[in-house]
């Protein structure tokens, strides 16, 4: 299970917690959806701004995205890795 976020109104004048919970729920410009696991904190943050966002439950998962090392640190290991096979 998911959970539809939308940010639906203005942060112009939110406080400062409340900019920070729309941030932590990856929200950056109005109308911007996200879509996020259906977990008790992903819903209390929701609970605290629900004057700003939409949400509903969906039945699609959230896909997890890779993480990946700073492009500079990849180059770095791959030379490490060619000059360890020479």
């Amino acid at each position: 299970m998911g959970l539809k976020v939308k940010l639906v109104k203005s942060i112009a004048g939110a406080s400062e917690r409340q900019l920070l919970t729309i941030r932590g729920l990856g929200l950056k410009k109005l109308g911007q959806e996200r879509l996020l696991k259906d977990t008790p904190a992903i819903r209390g943050m929701v609970f605290h701004v629900r004057h700003l966002v939409a949400a509903e439950a969906v039945k699609e998962e959230p896909t997890v995205r890779k993480r990946m090392k700073p492009r500079k640190i990849r180059e770095r290991d791959e030379r490490r890795a060619e000059a360890a096979k020479a």
